[in-house]
C-alpha cells in the first residue's frame, strides 16, 4: 500500500506547520507554490513550482496527490472545481470556498442562516458616502470583497474625503467592494472549528489583540463570562455548518460593549489565532486539519494547562529572515519558539511566533511580552 500524499495549494507558514503534523502521522506532503523553497517547500522533495494558471503543472500535481487542501482562501473556487472534476477530492471543497472567499457573499450566507453579523451593504459605482452613511452610520469600514487579509483590504471611513480615498486605495487591490458597520467592540475573539463528515469539534474561545491590523497576541481562553463563551462556541459551530465546511476553520468575532456577539470573518484553513494549540492543546489545529482532510477520527481539542499565550514575531527590520539573538529568544526554558523559514524579513511581516502555557495567565503573559520585545528578526 502506497503512503498517502496530501497536496497543499500554497507554501507559507500555515502549510509548513500542517506539513510537520502530516509527517508525524506518517503521511507525505506535496507543495504547490509560485517558486521553490517556500517555507513549506523546504520540508519536502515534492516541492512544485507553478500555479493554477499552468494546467500542465496542475495536472501533474493532481496526479501525484491522494487528496488536496489549501493554505488560503484566495484560490478561485473555479480552479478547485477543475481539480474536483479530475476526480480528486479537495477539502474545503469548491462550493464552500465559493461562499467564503467573497466577503459580501460570505456575509449574506451567514445572515441567511441567522448568524449575527454587522450590518453591511454592497458598494456600487453609483454608491456615495451619503447613501452608505444613511444606512450604516457616519463611521463605517470599506472592505475589499476578495484578497483582503491582515487589514490590507480594509479602510476606515468617517467622512466623504476618507470614503473617496478608501475607494481609490482598495480598488487597486480588488474592484469589488462592500461597506460594513463600524463595531465599537470591547474585545476581538476567535474560535477554531474542525469538521469532518462525521464529527465537529471546537477549540477554546480565545481573545486576540491586534497590532497595526495584524494579529499580535492570542490569550487562551478568552477573559469573558462562561455563558458568553458558550454563545461564541455555538455561533462558531453554526458558522462552519452554514457553509458545509470540511477541514479546519478560523472564526473571528466581536463582543460589543453591550455583550452582543457578531461574526466578523471566517477563514477556511488553519488560522493565526490557533497557533497556540500546538503546545497548549492535546491535538493541534494543524494535526486536526490533516485528520479532517483524510476523514480520520479527530483528536481532542482540550487544553493541557489552564491558560496559554501566543505572540507573533513580526519583522523588526528589513533583511535576512533570521533571528539575530537566539540566546535571548530561548533564555526562558518554558518558551516555545517557532520560526517560519521565510527568506526575507520586513517591518510587520509574520516571521514566527512564541507560545507559553501555564497555570497563571498574568505570569505567562508578562514573560511572553518581555521575550517578544527582545527578539530581533
Amino acid at each position: 500500500m502506497k503512503r498517502k500524499r496530501i497536496g497543499i495549494l500554497g507554501g507559507g507558514q500555515l502549510a509548513r506547520m500542517s506539513a510537520y503534523q502530516a509527517y508525524k502521522l506518517g503521511f507525505e506532503i506535496a507543495i504547490l507554490e509560485k517558486e521553490h523553497q517556500s517555507p513549506a517547500g523546504q520540508l519536502t522533495k515534492f516541492d512544485c513550482a507553478g500555479w493554477m494558471n499552468n494546467k500542465k503543472i496542475i495536472q501533474k500535481f493532481i496526479k501525484d496527490c491522494n487528496v488536496i487542501t489549501l493554505e488560503n482562501e484566495f484560490i478561485d473556487y473555479r480552479d478547485l472545481q477543475y481539480i474536483e472534476k479530475s476526480g480528486k477530492r479537495v477539502f474545503p471543497g469548491s462550493k464552500t470556498i465559493s461562499l467564503i472567499q467573497d466577503k459580501f457573499i460570505q456575509k449574506k450566507t451567514l445572515q441567511k442562516n441567522q448568524i449575527p453579523v454587522p450590518n453591511f451593504i454592497e458598494v456600487k459605482d453609483s454608491s456615495t458616502y451619503e447613501m452608505i452613511s444613511e444606512k450604516l452610520g457616519k463611521k463605517f469600514v470599506l472592505k475589499s470583497r476578495k484578497m483582503g487579509y491582515d487589514g490590507y483590504g480594509n479602510a476606515l471611513v468617517n467622512n466623504k474625503k476618507s470614503y473617496e480615498e478608501g475607494i481609490k486605495k482598495l480598488s487597486l487591490r480588488h474592484s469589488d467592494l462592500m461597506a460594513e458597520q463600524f463595531i465599537d467592540f470591547q474585545k476581538e475573539l476567535a474560535v477554531m472549528v474542525v469538521r469532518t463528515r462525521n464529527e465537529i469539534k471546537s477549540y477554546p474561545v480565545v481573545e486576540t489583540i491586534q497590532k497595526n491590523h495584524i494579529c499580535h497576541t492570542v490569550i487562551a481562553p478568552a477573559r469573558i463570562e462562561n455563558k458568553l463563551l458558550n454563545v461564541v462556541d455555538e455561533i462558531s459551530v453554526k458558522t462552519v455548518e452554514a457553509v458545509n465546511g470540511i477541514g479546519i476553520f478560523g472564526i473571528e468575532l466581536f463582543i460589543t460593549k453591550d455583550n452582543k456577539i457578531l461574526v466578523n470573518e471566517m477563514a477556511p484553513r488553519p488560522h493565526n489565532s490557533g497557533h497556540y494549540t500546538i503546545e497548549a492543546c492535546i491535538t493541534s489545529q494543524f494535526e486536526n486539519h490533516i485528520r479532517a482532510v483524510l476523514d480520520l477520527p479527530l483528536g481532542s481539542t482540550d487544553m493541557i494547562k489552564p491558560c496559554a499565550v501566543m505572540i507573533n514575531l513580526l519583522g523588526k527590520k528589513t533583511g535576512e529572515g533570521i533571528i539575530e539573538n537566539y540566546n535571548t529568544a530561548l533564555e526562558d526554558e518554558k518558551v516555545h519558539l517557532h520560526i517560519y523559514g521565510k527568506a526575507k524579513s520586513r517591518l510587520g511581516r509574520k516571521m514566527g511566533h512564541i507560545t507559553m502555557v501555564g497555570d497563571n495567565l498574568n505570569t505567562i503573559l508578562s514573560k511572553a511580552k518581555k521575550i517578544e520585545r527582545k527578539i530581533i528578526i
